[in-house]
């Protein structure tokens, strides 16, 4: 059974929960001390505020722990507030949180609550069918490193990528009904 952690300090945490409950062989948990951090074969930070949710694993000494597995190969996944934590960059510039990942993210890119908005995607790595893509006062990626994989792209704005051990959306998958992506990313432990 893989044990898939959910970053639960803020956010859309229990509707990715609920998301890897309905992957066979998965056990979702929440993920709030260093110690579960170790635990766990791979982890999402889900959306959220940014902001709060890097002073709050500054505030819960996670940062350092969180860092280390995900540079020693544990898969991760960024979604919206998560693929901000994992930037190496941020505009407008602002100090970056966890900077694992070669990617340079525009913050708040879609504007305020009021920006939101859903559309569907070809992704082929991930899907062979369309999936629903919604974003929330979403950020977007404006450049990536050279290992980087660009894995979707909304309008010229990239909002999909992979390197490595690291999957980064600026959508949510875990508001619709599509688990794709949860799927994707469960296929990533042990290949990365």
């Amino acid at each position: 059974m893989l044990k898939v952690g959910v970053l639960a300090l803020q956010g859309s945490v229990s509707e990715h929960i609920d998301m890897l409950s309905r992957i066979e062989g998965v056990c979702p948990v929440e993920v709030k001390t260093s110690e579960q951090i170790s635990e766990v074969d791979a982890l999402i930070l889900p959306g959220g505020e940014s902001t709060t949710m890097g002073k709050l694993l500054v505030a819960f000494d996670l940062q350092s722990s969180l860092k280390k597995r995900i540079i020693d190969g544990m898969p991760v996944w960024g979604t919206c507030a998560g693929m901000i934590l994992l930037a190496s960059k941020l505009l407008p510039e602002a100090q970056t949180h966890l900077a694992v990942m070669d990617i340079c993210v525009k913050r708040n890119a879609y504007g305020s609550q009021a920006g939101s908005f859903e559309t569907t995607a070809l992704i082929p790595s991930i899907s062979p069918q369309p999936i629903p893509l919604a974003f929330i006062r979403a950020p977007y990626i404006e450049s990536v490193g050279e290992q980087v994989e660009i894995l979707c792209k909304i309008d010229n704005n990239i909002v999909a990528a992979r390197e490595n051990n690291m999957l980064a959306t600026s959508f949510h998958p875990e508001v619709t009904d599509d688990d794709s992506v949860h799927r994707y990313f469960v296929g990533m432990i042990g290949k990365s």
